[in-house]
């Protein structure tokens, strides 16, 4: 098939071009083009079968990874990295070009119902995570889609609602994972649905601007799916690929081309994109292989998982000992309800088997017979005290009781918010009995963001923060609560104690417009400043080992500013510790935040032993967006690196000067 340019196309083909065909494929021009394929991410591939009518019949079952919080939940670049590997080999399978994923935008509010399939409330977090995500999905000849672009923080009124938000924060909070995933070469990215200051995001010809000319992104840009209001618009601001197709908008695009609304060099710019990448997927096509076996893709699940669990509380009742007399309630821990451990919304996997047994597994580690009752459902439909009757009797008789609580797609969805941070009152109600009953009572907690644990958080022995762990997630669990595994993750948000407590309370879900009041005040940021306590801290998370931290170390060198330390394991177990590198200025002359996260890493220490923790702060690690001069700046004066299990346990500091733009020890 001979390879086309934009001056072998006609002004018909052009426009064309420009809208998908169909659903999920770019179009042919007639059979003069190889098509590509997307599906639906980022947790696995969601590819749709139709019959020959173009009906729907049934989405592709593949393999469900934990959402990106869990990933996030992680801190493990190398995990992120795997996950975009074996996620990639899915696609092969399914014969899918790109993957519509990662979304790296921020979570600015814990109600947001699309939480689940975002990184953090840091921008540095999600932009390096995304960065490995990106870089492993493509190595393996598979596309990323980078979205949802731009500052795109809520689901209610999404196709309306106007992010209010001011030039400095949207540099440094919003925009800045996708600067800092845009180092992958993504091959195309997507836009949000909301507009921005007044603008949609499908015609943000400023944001995509700064995505390519700044940002160096040198892909494809299209819509989310009925994002776009005005196609003339949007192809003039440098929108390429409408989707799905839309054949009222095709028409007075076509109009609108007839009338001289929109230029030959605009029009012209936007295929010559969509046939580089067309033409740049016919090439990754040709490198692709399948690398892991099935077997080993639900390994990397299992151990994101494994990894991305948070250990939130443990009054020394966990890890439970062989022989231990065990109960478990609540629907989440049924066998054959995964559903119900992962966000709703077009993220959504067709789970394969039973994989989620969590009674049995636990059973089988521990060598006993684990009584096992539903007793409520998520939302509490059809539940009642009668129905929970057997479930507190079984925990009346256990030496420890594990209540699985949370909130399921029903919740936590795509195109919905949550209307409360809290548990739903039958699941607080069932937590509570249970505790009275027994007095070492396990709360597992499967959700995708922030909830507010206040009326039931202090008589309970433990609290471990499952997620939404996907297909691998039961077995993980077993591991961790029975001790074959040690908890390693750490929260890539803040737990605030209320909802009222959030930094972006009552400037949230306005019927028009969000206003951005709290500004550079996002998440750890914002409690910071206000001196507010939390439930639980950014970047939290027990261990069944303790660390210590001592001999911090600075260096300069061509990379930038190099930290590192000890960390000796003052245990019998084995653990994995996440450090934390935050930024603080001693003096400013313009308002920082009170610490910013810089760099972090992950370090296996073996019980009893050190390890040696290193990370390299990059020289944009102490500059901040100039709104003055429309630029990064660094200024001179006095930085403290502060080193931290989490982000209000800060365990080692020392200064650091800039002078003239450099770094001096």
């Amino acid at each position: 098939m001979k390879k086309l340019t934009v001056k072998d196309l006609t002004a018909e083909e052009k426009l064309r071009l420009l809208c998908s065909e169909g659903f999920w494929h770019t179009h042919s021009l007639g059979g003069k083009l190889p098509q590509v394929t997307v599906s639906d991410g980022p947790v696995g591939v969601r590819k749709s079968e139709y019959d020959e009518k173009g009906v729907w019949k049934r989405d592709v079952p593949s393999i469900a990874y934990p959402a990106i919080q869990m990933l996030a939940n992680t801190w493990n670049r190398d995990c992120a990295r795997k996950m975009g590997e074996s996620l990639a080999d899915d696609c092969i399978d399914s014969e899918v070009d790109i993957l519509l994923a990662p979304g790296v935008n921020i979570k600015r509010n814990p109600l947001n119902g699309r939480n689940f399939e975002y990184f953090s409330e840091d921008p540095y977090l999600a932009g390096t995570l995304a960065y490995e995500y990106i870089d492993g999905l493509q190595s393996g000849g598979v596309g990323a889609c980078l979205k949802h672009f731009y500052a795109n923080n809520l689901e209610y009124n999404r196709f309306e609602q106007s992010s209010e938000v001011d030039e400095r924060t949207l540099r440094e909070i919003y925009l800045k994972p996708f600067r800092l995933a845009c180092r992958a070469k993504p091959v195309s990215a997507m836009c949000a649905y909301n507009r921005i200051n007044g603008v949609y995001a499908s015609e943000n010809k400023k944001g995509f601007d700064i995505l390519r000319k700044e940002f160096g992104f040198d892909g494809a840009i299209y819509s989310d799916w009925e994002a776009v209001r005005n196609r003339t618009a949007a192809a003039k601001a440098g929108l390429d690929v409408e989707f799905p197709f839309n054949q009222k908008n095709y028409e007075a695009f076509v109009a609108d081309y007839k009338a001289g609304l929109i230029s030959d060099e605009e029009l012209d710019a936007c295929a010559a994109r969509v046939l580089e990448l067309v033409y740049r997927c016919e090439e990754m096509r040709k490198t692709r292989k399948v690398k892991r076996s099935k077997q080993e893709r639900l390994a990397v699940a299992r151990e994101i998982a494994q990894e991305g669990m948070v250990l939130l509380k443990n009054d020394g009742v966990l890890p439970l000992c062989k022989g231990t007399k065990l109960s478990v309630c609540g629907e989440f821990a049924a066998p054959g309800r995964c559903s119900l451990v992962a966000g709703g919304g077009s993220s959504m996997v067709p789970w394969q088997g039973e994989l989620f047994n969590l009674p049995k597994l636990l059973g089988e580690r521990l060598g006993v017979e684990v009584k096992f009752d539903a007793a409520f459902w998520p939302k509490g439909i059809g539940s009642n005290w009668q129905k929970a009757h057997k479930a507190l009797l079984y925990a009346e008789e256990s030496d420890v009781a594990i209540v699985c609580a949370g909130t399921g797609a029903d919740i936590e969805c795509e195109g919905n918010d949550r209307d409360s941070m809290r548990l739903p009152a039958v699941q607080e109600n069932m937590i509570l009995e249970t505790a009275r009953r027994c007095s070492k009572t396990v709360v597992v907690l499967f959700a995708g963001s922030a909830l507010d644990m206040s009326a039931w958080k202090d008589k309970v022995s433990a609290i471990l923060w499952a997620g939404f762990c996907g297909e691998g997630g039961g077995e993980a669990l077993a591991d961790l609560l029975t001790g074959a595994a040690n908890p390693s993750g750490k929260l890539s948000e803040s737990f605030p104690l209320c909802l009222e407590d959030s930094t972006s309370y009552g400037t949230y879900n306005d019927p028009c417009v969000a206003r951005y009041q709290e500004g550079l005040d996002v998440g750890y940021r914002g409690y910071d400043r206000q001196g507010k306590e939390v439930a639980f801290p950014f970047g939290f998370g027990l261990s069944y080992s303790s660390f210590e931290y001592e001999g911090l170390e600075l260096s300069v060198g061509e990379k930038g500013l190099t930290v590192r330390f000890t960390l000796k394991n003052v245990s019998d177990r084995d653990g994995k510790e996440i450090s934390q590198i935050y930024v603080r200025p001693a003096v400013c002359f313009v308002y920082r935040p009170e610490k910013e996260l810089k760099g972090y890493t992950k370090t296996f220490v073996a019980a009893g032993k050190t390890a040696v923790a290193e990370t390299t702060l990059e020289a944009d690690a102490f500059a901040y967006y100039s709104t003055a001069q429309d630029r990064w700046k660094t200024e001179d004066g006095i930085y403290e690196i502060l080193v931290g299990a989490s982000s209000r346990d800060i365990r080692l500091q020392a200064k650091i000067a800039v002078k003239d733009g450099k770094i001096v020890l």
